[in-house]
């Protein structure tokens, strides 16, 4: 396997081995599905993981994007995910979904 280009992490509000916060109540588990068929359809050289509890529980569910340090929030359908992939490919940040 090559390195890839991205890193994508997913909460999925694991405190132990048990998913206990918002993330995942709140879509979580659907987000990581749609990212996982969409970094494929793109063609993305990604890595993508689920995490857990990344401390942020009012605004999920989160992801965040490594190496460039983006941190998303409120990420809740599809169509979000999708302007967050089309921003990374062209280089930037989807500045409607970052977290201060």
């Amino acid at each position: 396997m090559e390195k890839p280009d991205y890193h994508i992490l997913v909460c999925m509000s694991f405190r132990g081995l048990e998913p206990k916060g918002k993330c995942i109540k709140q879509g979580g588990g659907e987000l990581l599905q749609y990212l996982e068929s969409e970094i494929a359809d793109r063609g993305l050289n990604a890595f993508l993981s689920s995490t857990g509890c990344l401390q942020f529980c009012d605004q999920g569910p989160v992801m965040v994007i490594y190496p460039q340090g983006y941190w998303y929030g409120g990420i809740t359908d599809e169509d979000q995910i999708d302007e967050i992939l089309d921003a990374l490919e062209e280089g930037r940040a989807a500045e409607e979904y970052l977290l201060a």
